[in-house]
């Protein structure tokens, strides 16, 4: 399901979200956490009691409450055992109770992301002429590259133009995404200067006994 694109870098049109100077904002002191392997790394659901309001795939190793015991309430319960199965392919929707907080616009942009079904994906392109902006793929680049709930809001679902991967803000990057596609079945492409055979892997101890 994966092929290597023709182009190097994505067409001046598409985003390309590098985490590194956007970071997704994690909370500081979250109510409720709770961790869980996976496929593709650790993974860390935050609650405020309510709801899920971040979910963080590790990088290079690290989860961004690392130092913090975990502190599993219902509302994280329900997420990590939706995530498990969804990791089986047991499940291909979710109904965790989600808070998101953005801008107007990102918030926009995420309620549309929800809509996305598994196996279903949009272009940036397509994703601005849903909120009505269908000039603003930079922004529109930016606000999917920014969502703190990545899968359960699946901001994996979102390719270029010409189905090329431009970037992934969870995990690992590109890998990580491409994962999520492959596990969806989701044809896509990975930049030329990521072909299989050059791309990291995502090298994941326990990743095969989480799967």
């Amino acid at each position: 399901m994966t092929t290597p694109d023709t182009a190097s870098v994505a067409p001046a049109s598409e985003p390309v979200y590098d985490p590194a100077t956007t970071p997704v904002p994690v909370p500081a002191h979250p109510v409720a956490l709770e961790r869980l392997d996976s496929p593709i790394g650790r993974i860390e659901v935050v609650s405020d009691g309510a709801a899920i309001i971040a979910l963080s795939i590790e990088r290079d190793g690290l989860l961004p409450h690392d130092e913090l015991a975990e502190r599993p309430d219902d509302v994280t319960r329900l997420a990590v055992a939706q995530l498990r199965e969804y990791f089986a392919g047991a499940r291909r929707e979710f109904d965790v109770p989600v808070t998101l907080h953005g801008t107007e616009f990102q918030l926009d942009v995420w309620e549309r992301l929800v809509e996305l079904q598994w196996g279903e994906v949009v272009s940036y392109g397509e994703l601005g002429r849903s909120t009505g902006r269908p000039t603003a793929g930079r922004a529109v680049g930016g606000a999917v590259g920014a969502n703190p709930v990545p899968i359960i809001v699946p901001c994996h679902r979102v390719l270029g133009s010409t189905g090329v991967i431009t970037g992934y803000s969870g995990g690992e990057g590109i890998p990580t995404k491409s994962w999520l596609l492959d596990h969806e079945n989701i044809p896509h492409r990975v930049p030329r200067l990521m072909r299989p055979e050059e791309a990291p892997t995502l090298d994941i101890p326990g990743a095969e006994s989480a799967a």
